[in-house]
């Protein structure tokens, strides 16, 4: 048996889907029992509860060889960082209870870092906890950007005929599908262990992408070749942030995140590897960013 939390997101799902094809025995958490029916109809055994639960998530990982696990932050949370610190604590305290010995975790690249990354100091404090957790082999996945983040500019791009970002539109980013992450994910909770105690492993994407370059693929798949990526300044990011219904200080953690991409802060710990780099393309991917109503 292997546990998936946030088996309706958006590498969750997946990670559940490969495995199910893999024929192991799935145990898919998540908070919507309607959005969890396609995976228990596909032979999962589902089970809705709340992330900072510990006693739920202690019972949910009860007798599982491996467990997928994240912070599956809300963010519209008023205080983000401290409904990180409750998820967190309450995930490490079940994986402590619960026996588990094998667990793969979502990170992010920059987790090293204890300060100054904004939302990504919540994976790092994380990562610690999962760290101090006794006879347990971890494995960290490290990517950043989501090639699907993407879609959740679709709104906007729609209503305002720009992509905006807080992040600079000529950085190139180490971006990644989260089919590949899927792939590491499953790869590590099914196979024969080759590694042990902590392990570290970025995913980077096949290269990396500015969001100018993304934004015109994007563009080229909506018909709008002429689709551009702005800069917003801090205020009107934060507006924006908070008028899509982000909390305050969600959008405060998020402009110090992409000021440390800006700055360098955040980047890969050795350069770009064959190791961390990733097959899947944006290129690949758009069509799904798009919906299948616009894909050719």
């Amino acid at each position: 048996m292997i546990v998936v939390m946030g088996a309706t997101g958006r590498t969750g799902r997946k990670i559940a889907a490969r495995l199910l094809a893999a024929g192991c025995r799935v145990r898919a958490l998540g908070r919507s029992e309607s959005k969890l029916a396609a995976l228990e109809r596909a032979g999962a055994e589902v089970l809705t509860g709340d992330a900072a639960d510990a006693a739920f998530l202690a019972r949910a990982f009860h007798g599982a060889a491996a467990v997928y696990t994240l912070l599956p932050t809300d963010p519209r949370s008023a205080d983000y960082r401290a409904r990180q610190r409750r998820e967190g604590e309450a995930i490490a305290q079940a994986l402590g209870e619960s026996g588990v010995r094998r667990v793969v975790a979502l990170s992010s690249l920059g987790a090293e870092l204890a300060a100054g990354t904004g939302l990504i100091v919540g994976l790092h404090d994380q990562e610690q906890r999962l760290q101090r957790l006794a006879g347990v082999d971890l494995l960290l996945l490290r990517p950043v950007t989501f090639f699907e983040s993407f879609r959740d500019a679709l709104g906007p791009i729609a209503r305002h005929g720009v992509h905006a970002d807080a992040v600079a539109p000529d950085l190139p980013l180490p971006m990644v599908a989260t089919r590949d992450i899927a792939a590491a994910a499953a790869a590590a909770a099914l196979a024969v262990p080759d590694w042990r105690g902590v392990v570290v492993r970025e995913l980077l994407g096949p290269r990396d992408l500015s969001y100018r370059e993304a934004t015109r693929l994007l563009g080229q798949r909506l018909s709008l070749p002429d689709l551009a990526s702005v800069q917003l300044p801090p205020a009107a990011m934060t507006d924006a942030l908070v008028g899509a219904g982000c909390s305050a200080s969600f959008a405060r953690l998020y402009l110090e995140m992409t000021r440390a991409f800006g700055d360098g802060t955040i980047r890969p710990l050795a350069g770009r590897t064959a190791e961390n780099t990733t097959p899947t393309r944006f290129e690949d991917v758009v069509d799904e960013l798009v919906g299948d109503d616009r894909a050719a």
